[in-house]
């Protein structure tokens, strides 16, 4: 567990130093969990991951991981080699096997498999794919929303979906590494990344929102994350709180912002209060993102009902 600030910091359990992890279809003490040397995530980062969350015994938003899931296999040419029914009962039976029933992030990576030597090619492969399920108990960090994160918006720019799309979930994540190594340096807990137009896009792993005048904006999504979240918070916000739009906005937009924050699966709805040295409203987490969390966590509550 991190101690810095970040959207992906949380609140660990000593329960996660002994939990057990999925290696294709046998449970491992994680300490010994491992992959080959040649498999194709550890040589080229070729596979795809999910991120999800158990609440009350229940996956939250499962059908619409397994259709993002499948779709990015399906876009590489990946064959998993199970169905939908059973990547999600392997996620469940880790969750079993370690007794972890709520604030659960479950991390599930799927690869091409192990080579036969390496390098790029998919043609090269001496096994089918490798599945490894990561199961840990995780909170989200309580004092980012008294406080909120503070972005920096990082020269390195979303990618065109022809160059890498960012709303396929591969391991690749390079770029977006060295976007969030660049905002540490300056200072920042995340990266906030533009696309080829300068227009704001992304985090460099979540997704943003910004509110100016009561009206809710986030990026069309052509250069971001297809994030399930992000959907969610948009669809409730536009449902319970007022208007929602996903459009086009600059950097100046945002730094007259009344209010912004990011969304992922692990924090859900995490406050921004600076970007670029621009305090964000008052410079503490605004009134309708706290409005906006509320909804969101008992709209969790009551899908895992």
């Amino acid at each position: 567990m991190t101690s810095a600030s970040s959207a992906q910091a949380y609140d660990g359990d000593p329960r996660n130093d002994d939990a057990l992890v999925y290696v294709n279809g046998e449970f491992v003490h994680r300490d010994k969990a491992s992959v080959s040397i040649f498999d194709a995530g550890f040589v080229l980062g070729d596979g795809i991951w999910e991120g999800l969350r158990l609440v009350n015994g229940k996956l939250l938003s499962l059908d619409l991981h397994m259709d993002r899931l499948f779709e990015g296999a399906r876009a590489i040419s990946l064959d998993i080699g199970m169905t939908r029914e059973e990547v999600a009962q392997a996620v469940l039976d880790t969750c079993a096997k370690n007794g972890f029933i709520d604030d659960t992030h479950i991390r599930l990576m799927i690869t091409r498999g192990r080579k036969t030597t390496p390098n790029q090619d998919p043609r090269f492969m001496a096994s089918g794919a490798t599945v490894v399920i990561v199961a840990e108990l995780k909170k989200p960090r309580a004092t980012f929303a008294e406080k909120g994160l503070t972005l920096f918006t990082s020269t390195f720019r979303c990618s065109t979906p022809d160059v890498f799309d960012l709303r396929l979930n591969s391991h690749s994540r390079l770029n977006l590494i060295q976007a969030l190594i660049q905002a540490i340096a300056a200072g920042a807990d995340e990266a906030l990344m533009l696309d080829q137009r300068g227009m704001v896009a992304s985090c460099n792993s979540t997704n943003f929102f910004i509110v100016r005048k009561g009206e809710l904006w986030t990026s069309p999504g052509l250069y971001s994350f297809n994030g399930i979240t992000r959907g969610h918070v948009f669809d409730l916000w536009g449902e319970r709180i007022g208007t929602a739009q996903m459009k086009d906005f600059t950097l100046a937009q945002t730094y007259s912002a009344d209010e912004a924050f990011v969304t992922g699966t692990l924090g859900g709805i995490t406050p921004v209060t600076k970007i670029d040295g621009h305090i964000i409203g008052d410079g503490k987490p605004g009134p309708m993102t706290r409005e906006a969390t509320k909804v969101y966590w008992d709209w969790v509550r009551s899908s895992c009902a």
